[in-house]
């Protein structure tokens, strides 16, 4: 129940708290023999809306947690679409939350199918990697993470990366993490990027059932430096005591390289430093 929860429930369309299940998805599923599949992703193709958002740029990593008031539920001009209340009135956002004091809602991807699928999809449209290097990605990032092995999962973000084409890449910090939220997105991971806490925003943090990782990105700087800012920011304090293996990873993207140059970690129970 609680897979079937995560995989197909979870959108909302008032400011009531009642949350339904998406139907197609739900019945195809017990048709197939409870095969957990994107059965309503498949039955579509966003490639509209990828570049809707990609033409209006929107920024990718707040797809789960953009605020909007009643008016933008509106918007629907042929002429100048907005890539939010049309992601909303499709399907690909939903309800997550509303604060009653500001009339203001939050949109959230509904469930793990959507999720999932519409980061792949993004992340082809955005990085143009041939299918054979996204394979190789699906094959070790996820395991590696699950089993808090970070030089594995950085080593496959790194073969994943050189495969992008050098002529579509942006250098900037933004670029980066934006692509390293996609990678970790379309796993069904428990990803926040910009998470906001008390001391800041942290660049991307992720959680698996046994460790949680707080990433910290620079360009054409120095991976120390990443390190020392989450250090500095304490922002590993709200998650201490959460029973979890705690991960710090500063990562220094190269611009000349295109890719991860170095990177360090340290373990917050032993403070063992990393490459």
């Amino acid at each position: 129940m609680e897979n079937l929860r995560n995989y197909y429930n979870g959108y909302r369309f008032s400011e009531k708290p009642l949350k339904v299940y998406n139907p197609f998805g739900l019945l195809k599923h017990f048709d197939q023999n409870g095969r957990f599949r994107p059965y309503w992703y498949e039955s579509g193709t966003p490639a509209f809306l990828v570049n809707l958002i990609t033409k209006q740029k929107v920024n990718i990593a707040d797809l789960g947690d953009a605020r909007v008031g009643y008016d933008d539920f509106h918007k629907y001009n042929v002429d100048d679409m907005k890539a939010l209340p049309v992601l909303y009135q499709s399907g690909y956002l939903t309800i997550s939350g509303y604060d009653e004091r500001r009339e203001r809602f939050t949109l959230g991807y509904p469930n793990t199918e959507v999720r999932s699928s519409f980061a792949k999809s993004l992340l082809r449209q955005y990085l143009q990697v041939p299918e054979e290097r996204s394979r190789a990605l699906i094959n070790r990032l996820p395991d590696a993470l699950e089993d808090g092995d970070i030089e594995e999962a950085i080593n496959a973000m790194r073969q994943y990366l050189a495969g992008v084409p050098y002529d579509i890449i942006k250098e900037t910090e933004n670029y980066y993490q934006t692509v390293v939220h996609l990678m970790f997105t379309m796993f069904g991971l428990n990803c926040r990027s910009e998470a906001r806490i008390a001391a800041g925003r942290i660049d991307t943090f992720v959680e698996t059932k046994n460790f949680a990782y707080c990433f910290e990105f620079k360009l054409d700087k120095t991976a120390e430096e990443a390190l020392a800012q989450i250090d500095t920011k304490e922002y590993l304090l709200p998650w201490s005591g959460c029973g979890k293996k705690l991960f710090k990873v500063g990562v220094n993207f190269d611009s000349e390289k295109r890719n991860i140059g170095d990177w360090k970690y340290k373990t917050v129970a032993a403070g063992i430093d990393g490459r």
